[in-house]
């Protein structure tokens, strides 16, 4: 069996816990992974300056892939999210968010089976913004007033909202790549096009450029982001992969991971030309970190799109087997799943990881 070298920034949080279970499921199933570990987070500000060291950057460059467990963003002040950075630095463009029901989950529908592309780089995302009170933020405030193009109260803050050609296009044709590969039938591109024609209206005409270039298996329609999270609710077996802007496609990642159990169970892809990230959806829940009650589900499934990244497909297979069986017998899943037998005692992210161990 190969040997694949894989960086991996346990993170903060629960982040050490859920990592290091991924690590030994990984290691059961048969993979041969050589893990190099680094660092990012809060942790190494003293002595790095910095949330995202330099080095951590090149060891991912050198390996072009890793997995990461979640890192705590302060909220309001401090460093911006390490995830946005990767992406930045990586040129991760496309973040892959597949969402499947698992029998026993806890989920509100059982045949729950889409995948989430969201575009990684830009859109409010993108982090440009001037500070309620500071220069720049009133001259352009002025100058937006000087061009008509509205006025704007003088003790805003202001984000700039970019939406390109080219990493529309990107994002679509990837989603559309992807749907051929997975054999799947129907890309929906959701957007508030009627509203903002100029950044929005952009990704929806260049999507539809696109769709009509690839016209031929895969099917193509649209939805407003508000239409979309009632018809999602309502019933998620009428989409298939759906491709969004970036701060559209986090809030419906995290809305469609509700549908099957929560963000315990939500994997995630970071994915551009040259390099892969891959992490769990949720965050570091300091609440409860170093107390054995972490679900490391969403990391262990984020582990199994890694290996199938690295050709490793029939030990992602067996894992995801394992995770299923584990939660169909709903005798050992941790506190945040809603068991079927309430007189069930929730299991460790210990005893879990055991179970998925000796299921495999």
């Amino acid at each position: 069996m190969t040997r694949h070298a894989v960086v991996l920034i346990p993170g903060d949080g629960i982040g050490l816990e859920t990592s290091a279970a991924m690590q030994d499921v990984v290691a059961a199933s048969g993979a041969q992974i050589d893990w190099e570990i680094a660092k990012a987070g809060a942790a190494v500000m003293e002595e790095y300056g910095t949330p995202l060291p330099d080095e951590t950057i090149q060891m991912i460059k050198d390996r072009k892939v890793a997995i990461k467990g979640p890192i705590t963003t302060p909220v309001g002040t401090g460093f911006r999210s390490v995830n946005v950075a990767l992406r930045k630095e990586l040129k991760l463009y496309a973040n892959l968010r597949p969402v499947i029901s698992i029998p026993g989950a806890g989920g509100r529908y059982t045949d729950v089976d889409l995948v989430i592309v969201r575009e990684n780089t830009e859109d409010l995302y993108a982090g440009i913004e001037f500070e309620e009170g500071s220069e720049e933020a009133l001259e352009l405030i002025d100058f937006i007033r000087e061009r008509g193009k509205g006025d704007i109260a003088k003790d805003s803050g202001i984000s700039i909202k970019p939406i390109s050609v080219t990493a529309t296009r990107n994002i679509v044709e990837f989603a559309f790549d992807y749907a051929k590969a997975q054999g799947r039938k129907l890309v929906t591109c959701v957007h508030k096009a009627n509203i903002m024609k100029h950044s929005d209206g952009l990704f929806l005409k260049v999507a539809r450029e696109v769709a009509e270039e690839r016209a031929g298996a895969i099917e193509f329609n649209d939805r407003i982001v508000d239409a979309f999270c009632m018809n999602m609710v309502m019933d998620p077996s009428q989409f298939d992969v759906i491709v969004f802007p970036n701060l559209y496609g986090d809030i419906a990642s995290d809305l469609a991971a509700g549908l099957v159990g929560g963000l315990g169970l939500a994997p995630g892809a970071n994915i551009g030309a040259d390099y892969a990230v891959f992490e769990a959806v949720h965050g570091s829940a300091p609440d409860i970190a170093g107390k054995n009650l972490a679900n490391p589900t969403a990391q262990i499934l984020s582990a199994c799109m890694m290996l199938d990244h690295l050709g490793e497909q029939d030990c992602a297979r067996r894992i995801r087997e394992a995770i299923k069986k584990v939660y169909a017998a709903g005798t050992c899943l941790t506190g945040d799943i809603r068991t079927r037998d309430r007189s069930v005692a929730p299991a460790s992210c210990t005893e879990f990881t055991k179970a998925i161990i000796d299921a495999l």
